[in-house]
């Protein structure tokens, strides 16, 4: 399994994965299947959350932008939209909306430079962050009911590899494999940056 820019996802039948690859390819491939006796479940590969098929017309093409979709078209008007800039609602107390007056360029501005910066700063963290979430959204959905399930949880969240490595040893190899690409930056060190 590769990044790619296009969004993808894994289908399982079970605890058996039978594709992977981009919505339209996934798609595909399922067609071609007797998903008749049930048991298959789609995942994200970015969120590591499970999706619905056969899904909507038109959500392979950006499956992990759910929020945006679902903003009413309204919305999507305010801002700048030519230049990528969406509006929406940030609550401040006075003393933020008065530091925030005071920036160069404005509140828009700072606000824009300081979500730049926390983003730069925190990388690390988030990516270790979203890769836990996600591994942990996988095997919730497709193996909370196996043997050691709790103690892999635990194992996921305190970034002991070894102890994840033990208790998921015995689980299906698909589901072992697909859980270890998922979870592939959440046991990272802090001096390893987690992959994009």
């Amino acid at each position: 399994m590769t990044a790619s820019s296009s969004p993808t996802c894994t289908a399982f039948l079970g605890a058996r994965r039978v594709a992977f690859g981009a919505y339209d390819e996934v798609a595909r491939a399922l067609a071609a299947l007797d998903l008749s006796a049930g048991g298959l479940l789609v995942f994200d590969d970015a969120t590591g959350a499970q999706v619905d098929h056969p899904w909507p017309a038109g959500y392979p093409a950006a499956p992990a932008d759910a929020a945006t979709r679902a903003a009413p078209a309204a919305a999507a008007r305010v801002g700048r939209p030519r230049m990528g800039v969406v509006a929406r609602e940030v609550t401040l107390l006075p003393r933020h909306w008065e530091w925030l007056a005071q920036q160069p360029g404005g509140a828009s501005a700072a606000l824009r430079r300081l979500v730049e910066d926390a983003r730069r700063t925190h990388a690390g963290r988030d990516g270790w962050r979203q890769a836990k979430e996600r591994a942990y959204r996988f095997m919730s959905a497709i193996a909370g009911g196996f043997a050691g399930f709790e103690e892999a949880s635990r194992a996921l969240f305190a970034q002991d590899a070894d102890a994840f490595a033990r208790c998921i040893a015995h689980w299906p190899p698909d589901v072992q494999a697909h859980l270890a690409w998922l979870a592939r930056d959440a046991f990272a060190s802090e001096a390893t940056p987690p992959s994009a």
